[in-house]
């Protein structure tokens, strides 16, 4: 039998894609928000397309701060775009 990938959606474009396609964001017990590369660090995870599009429909919807809610600072926005474009 084949093991079910699993899926997760971008909270940009709405899309379901399979977990390893999508960049994690993850917020701590303790409030800290991380790029979460591993897939497996503790706390709320919120899932976005590695595209820049997707990013700016983020940064524009505020999307991530309603998710978490708390201030996103532009300091994350860009240390996303660079994972995004690193990939």
């Amino acid at each position: 039998m084949l093991k079910k990938k699993p899926l997760r959606r971008c909270m940009a474009c709405n899309e379901q894609k399979e977990k390893k396609d999508l960049l994690r964001i993850v917020k701590s017990k303790d409030g800290m928000i991380q790029i979460d590369l591993t897939g497996k660090k503790n706390g709320r995870g919120a899932y976005i397309c590695k595209s820049e599009e997707c990013l700016e429909k983020l940064i524009k919807s505020k999307r991530l701060e309603k998710i978490f809610e708390m201030q996103i600072s532009s300091e994350l926005y860009e240390n996303i775009r660079g994972v995004i474009i690193d990939k």
